[in-house]
């Protein structure tokens, strides 16, 4: 439909009727301008300019450049159309004011079909001007190379025709555990749970025959360095790809190249401090990864059908760049890729041994092997400690974060809403119009909730004692990333929604493993400045990360392996909970990026503990330290983790998920 006035002269809007379908739209077409007031600080005009913004018509929603375009040009030349990767709306600048008008009055309410085949309806408001804060120019990752074209269109055919993907799953080449993608292992099977593979159990046959002439031409060349003796074929269908990860050190040498058949496809790459560089990787491209991309930056491929891609004809491979004035999608093919490695038979020594296997004091972090060593570990890494330390911990913990205020101020009057795993209380009296009730592992915390005049009780966040259905909404804020196991958080994120009635909504908040995020440090990392030749204080005055805990005094080491406890590490003669030293989670450098998903994170306990009960002795020699250092475990969620979480859930919608300083967040809603 048409939009029932230009919106701009309020006279002629004031002597107009507007009938039922013209209100509604008119509803619809205000809110997509305060949510995007709101949520991407864009600010509408009343008044005809040349420029609009146009919300649903993004390619974060599915809508490509080729799609929309048409529909823009009905009204006039567009002068630009601005594409934001990942954003639900675009701009669109026309030559002349008349015509933005005209786009606006004929195409508000316009219906198209995405891509996907989804009905999207486009909303249009006034813009003072279109633009988009660009990012600066991308630099690929040191020691990444792509090397476009390196076979014939012949050679392709004849790679993907030897694979022979019907054979009997009985046959060793042929991996068995993977659910979303067709893989074969050459010369030694490449174990996904570990990136590593097993020296000692290669497997018949060595790589196919024809491989054998493409890589010789590849060393003639200078392309590759080492004759690779392990291949990993994966065939991924649009929608698949690859979670984040770095191949494991001490498993190959220097060299990992990855070949692209079939299809195109974009990889992300991202740097521990957080910065991502997606590269496009064409049909039969070469992928040559050495140094610093190899060993230090993840790669992976985000599960999706359309890639955001540069829509000029020249571009082929290397980065996708910032240019919003150049941005489309594609729609990805099937694409199978030939991973060759070089399995390393000597220990590593490359240039990063704070992340290198080889040079770790201790091995690496490992998961437990069971649901009953699981809880163990959170027994003596988070429910102990936070027992020891609630009064220290409610004193930092004094100042509501704004995105949690807004959610909680945004629910209906008289709301039954539950807090899990509420600490100190700080959300439970932000909104007096709702009913909120909060529960808490610590019974200390609890106690401190109590004396606030809160309505709260003890109990476990994957077993809340509330009637299945019973709330209007929930929130779980910093506690997901306490639980041990991929597992155990999805059954925490299952109790919430248990918990939801039909159209409620929870709130959830954890540490984001990305603590530089679009060139920006979070807080955590900023406090690190401020607090450089003087006592680190802890602050709660920001919408920090819940974990901003006090340094841990420097000796010299940074993040010290350890090995994980065992059964017997608990049961009675076992080890003191406080001897970090012995555990195999590394400890994470307060301040400081992370290198590791899992790990414990210092929490130094200073003043008078007040009601906490003392604190036992620490370190070697059983001295009492007047300031102990008490260590959390943490999982440290990486980008797009927790939604895929969410996404395993029944009866569940996603309805935002966005990044907040240092954490990943997300709003859901039981359907």
């Amino acid at each position: 439909m048409a939009a029932p006035s230009t919106a701009m002269d309020s006279n002629r809007q004031s002597n107009y009727k507007l009938n039922k379908t013209e209100k509604k739209f008119l509803r619809k077409q205000i809110k997509a301008r305060h949510t995007l007031l709101r949520h991407e600080g864009i600010e509408t005009v009343s008044y005809a300019t040349q420029s609009l913004v146009v919300a649903n018509g993004g390619l974060g929603n599915g809508v490509s450049r080729n799609q929309l375009l048409p529909v823009l040009e009905t009204c006039g030349p567009v002068d630009a159309l601005l594409m934001p990767p990942n954003k639900p709306y675009s701009f669109v600048s026309y030559k002349t004011a008349e015509e933005s008008k005209k786009a606006y009055v004929t195409l508000n309410g316009k219906e198209i079909v995405d891509d996907l085949g989804q009905k999207i309806i486009l909303y249009f408001n006034f813009v003072e001007k279109a633009q988009w804060k660009e990012l600066g120019l991308q630099a690929l990752p040191p020691g990444l190379m792509v090397v476009e074209e390196i076979i014939s269109s012949e050679d392709e055919k004849m790679l993907l025709e030897s694979i022979n993907w019907t054979e009997d799953t009985g046959n060793q080449n042929v991996q068995k555990s993977l659910k979303h993608r067709r893989v074969k292992h050459f010369g030694y099977e490449f174990h996904y749970e570990n990136n590593n593979v097993d020296r000692g159990k290669p497997l018949p046959g060595g790589l196919p025959d024809i491989c054998d002439s493409i890589l010789e031409k590849w060393l003639k060349e200078g392309h590759i360095k080492h004759k690779p003796d392990q291949l990993t074929v994966n065939q991924y269908e649009p929608g698949h790809g690859i979670p984040a990860h770095i191949d494991t050190h001490s498993a190959f040498e220097d060299e990992i190249v990855s070949l692209s058949l079939g299809s195109e496809v974009v990889m992300d790459f991202k740097h521990p401090d957080g910065i991502t560089v997606p590269v496009m990787l064409p049909r039969r491209s070469l992928l040559v990864m050495t140094g610093e991309s190899r060993y230090l930056w993840t790669h992976g491929i985000t599960p999706r059908k359309f890639d955001t891609v540069q829509a000029s004809k020249g571009h082929k491979s290397g980065i996708i760049t910032s240019d919003v004035g150049d941005l489309t999608l594609s729609k990805r093919g099937i694409r199978t890729s030939f991973t060759f490695r070089k399995v390393r038979q000597t220990p590593c020594n490359c240039s990063y041994p704070l992340v290198c296997d080889s040079q770790m004091k201790a091995t690496p972090p490992s998961f437990p092997e069971s649901e009953r060593e699981a809880s163990q570990l959170e027994q003596e890494y988070v429910h102990r400690v936070y027992e020891e330390i609630a009064g220290h911990f409610s004193s930092t913990r004094h100042t509501p974060w704004p995105h949690v205020v807004e959610f909680l101020k945004a629910l209906p009057r008289g709301s039954l809403v539950a807090d899990v795993g509420c600490g100190n209380g700080k959300y439970l009296g932000i909104n007096k119009e709702l009913y909120m009730i909060g529960c808490d592992r610590s019974q200390s915390l609890v106690d401190i909730c109590r004396e606030r005049h809160f309505q709260a009780f003890v109990c476990d966040a994957l077993a809340v004692p509330i009637r299945g259905g019973a709330c209007d909404a929930c929130v779980s804020i910093a506690v997901i990333h306490h639980f041990a196991t991929a597992e155990r958080r999805v059954a925490a994120l299952q109790e919430l929604v248990r918990l939801l009635r039909p159209g409620g909504k929870a709130l959830v908040y954890v540490w984001a493993m990305e603590q530089e995020y679009n060139k920006k440090k979070s807080k955590y990392l900023r406090e690190n400045r401020m607090s450089q030749g003087k006592e680190e204080e802890v602050s709660s005055d920001t919408p920090g990360p819940e974990l901003l805990v006090e340094q841990v005094p420097d000796t010299g080491h940074k993040e010290p392996a350890c090995r994980m406890p065992s059964v017997s590490d608990f049961q009675e003669g076992g080890r003191n909970s406080r001897e970090v030293t012995n555990s195999k989670l590394p400890v994470h450098t307060n301040r400081t990026s992370f290198h590791s998903q899992d790990v414990l994170v210092p929490w130094h306990l200073k003043g008078n503990p007040g009601k906490d009960k003392p604190a036992e002795p620490f370190g070697p020699g059983g001295s009492h330290d007047p300031s102990p250092v008490f260590h959390r475990f943490y999982h440290v969620f990486r980008e797009g983790e927790l939604e895929a979480a969410c996404q395993t859930l029944s009866n569940v919608r996603v309805l935002r998920s966005y990044y907040d300083q240092g954490n990943w967040c997300v709003i859901l809603e039981k359907v």
